[in-house]
């Protein structure tokens, strides 16, 4: 696949498209791409919608993992549908926020459970000591709701929402209405790191998600024309993801 960019009237520069992340090649950071051991398997649902690939996530983190995959689709029948083989999606996080915020609730965890009312489970470590997989939702803060809602199986899921020390790296090149909407790479950090109790994960990521905006910010720099420009507010991405 390539993209097409548009460089003066009458003038298309035809752009190859990476195979493993499907970034514009110029934006691609796959040769620098550390592997990580997990036990817990990551699955990323994308909204069809969610193109913004120069700035997207989800693909740069599931590389990662060989664990990992990105499923692109608005709605699936079952979480054992998606995987091909029977699982029990209680013993899966998905990460959603909603309107709900680990700030609201009395605790100093990062990352907290709660139920179908919203409210904080009360057994906590137990609940997440058998966590198998992590999901989560890669869109604009409306396409995650859509993700969310089509889907009723996720409601099978043990729901997680994040309360982060820092907003995202994105800083102005994409601006988040609130502190704990991060990229989908940044909270497949926090979650898989935080049910892990391995906080190498989340420096492994945050290093690529690192390495791919100073790329981005590069190519912006040095050749404008393939730059797509920053979009100067977004919807919240999740994600509960994503990329």
């Amino acid at each position: 696949m390539s993209s097409t960019q548009d460089v003066s009237p009458g003038e298309i520069i035809e752009i190859p498209d990476c195979p493993h992340c499907q970034k514009p090649v110029p934006f691609c950071i796959c040769d620098s791409i550390e592997p990580i051991k997990s036990k817990l398997e990551l699955l990323i649902l994308q909204h069809p919608q969610e193109q913004d690939r120069a700035l997207g996530t989800a693909r740069v983190a599931a590389q990662h993992f060989a664990n990992a995959q990105v499923k692109v689709g608005l709605s699936w029948p079952s979480l054992s549908k998606i995987l091909g083989r029977t699982v029990d999606p209680a013993r899966w996080a998905i990460l959603y926020l909603g309107s709900a915020k680990v700030a609201d609730y009395d605790t100093d965890l990062d990352i907290l459970a709660i139920d179908r009312k919203g409210e904080a489970e009360m057994n906590q470590k137990s609940l997440l000591r058998d966590i198998e997989g992590v999901i989560l939702l890669d869109g604009t803060w409306s396409q995650a709701k859509a993700l969310w809602w089509r889907n009723a199986w996720m409601l099978k899921c043990q729901r997680v929402i994040l309360g982060p020390a820092a907003p995202s790296l994105y800083g102005k090149l994409r601006r988040e209405p609130r502190k704990d909407g991060l990229s989908t790479i940044e909270a497949a950090g926090m979650v898989l790191s935080a049910l892990q109790k391995r906080p190498d994960i989340a420096a492994t990521l945050n290093a690529s998600f690192e390495r791919m905006l100073a790329r981005y910010r590069e190519v912006q720099a040095e050749i404008p024309e393939l730059a797509p420009k920053a979009k100067p507010k977004r919807d919240w991405r999740r994600r509960g993801k994503k990329k």
